[in-house]
């Protein structure tokens, strides 16, 4: 299977590096610059599963592209969305499916009307990871899956294929029949994490030893429940407990990579992963005080940073 990782950042870098370090028929799509880094010094991954330098990886331009892929594994910020779409649209033959691994739904949408629904899978990836001044690939925590599925939760052929391609490459993969489900779950999840520490400016834990903290933390986990719910995807039993533990842990250090964006100056998904909920919940006629305090916090640095 040939396999077009668009982009080699922290997302793309990590997964296409175990998969090429795996032996898979992978190639990066990227910009002259970042091309020029990997022909120079590899794609160097540190993590804590294993550092490795994977010397001059394939990497293509968008000039170059040709419609020849069986997945596109598309891991851009949501505000690169439109970016990646034209460099990576001549790489999509019939047969091509395309694999997004971004935050939210919205992607799915613009997908759909540019692709057409019958070649985006549904997908999400779970791993902390980051780019450091030497351009090389840091992976922060153990943590590592792909999870992915077609969006009627069919087990196609195309999943299982996919699956054996991604399979044995140093990452968890998951083939899901609710992959819409665990979407949603992990919108809830991340607005919620994202959304207390970046409004504070602060971990987890130091959110929970403020006065009102853990009530505030809660509170934007209970707006984002009932916009999933009232989506049709009310997050399950099993993962509003998990949740709830992770967002009251005493002393957390845990916190968002919006948090770390903004710390860095970097932009961030404001729009896709809080503002997108909020319109969600409008439309559901589901009040949402807290995000929309957040929402307007977030844009404002948004305004600053020009």
């Amino acid at each position: 299977m040939r396999i077009l990782v668009v982009g080699a950042g922290a997302i793309g870098g990590y997964f296409g590096g175990r998969l090429l370090q795996a032996g898979r028929d992978v190639t990066f799509l990227v910009r002259p610059k970042r091309a020029a880094e990997l022909k120079a010094q590899g794609l160097v991954l540190n993590s804590p599963h294993g550092d490795v330098t994977l010397p001059d990886p394939p990497t293509v331009l968008a000039a170059d592209l040709q419609p020849s892929f069986d997945l596109v594994l598309l891991s851009c910020k949501a505000f690169d969305l439109d970016d990646a779409i034209a460099a990576f649209a001549p790489a999509v033959g019939p047969a091509t499916a395309i694999l997004p691994l971004l935050n939210g739904m919205a992607h799915l949408d613009v997908l759909d009307r540019k692709f057409g629904g019958d070649r985006v899978l549904g997908g999400q990836c779970v791993v902390a990871a980051t780019l450091n001044a030497k351009r090389e690939v840091v992976q922060l925590a153990p943590m590592h899956s792909i999870t992915f599925g077609e969006r009627d939760g069919a087990l196609s052929a195309r999943v299982e294929a996919i699956t054996a391609a991604l399979s044995s490459a140093m990452f968890e993969v998951h083939a899901s029949p609710a992959i819409l489900q665990e979407m949603w779950e992990k919108w809830v999840f991340l607005a919620t994490l994202a959304g207390a520490t970046c409004a504070m400016r602060a971990p987890v834990g130091v959110v929970l030893a403020a006065p009102g903290g853990a009530d505030f933390i809660l509170g934007v986990l209970d707006e984002c429940t009932a916009v999933a719910e009232a989506a049709g995807y009310p997050p399950r039993a099993p993962f509003l407990e998990r949740t709830r533990g992770m967002v009251t842990a005493a002393g957390s250090p845990l916190t968002a990579s919006m948090f770390r964006d903004i710390q860095a100056g970097a932009p961030i998904e404001s729009e896709h992963v809080i503002g997108d909920l909020i319109a969600r919940g409008e439309a559901a006629k589901t009040p949402s005080p807290r995000l929309r305090v957040i929402f307007t916090h977030l844009q404002a640095y948004q305004l600053q940073r020009g």
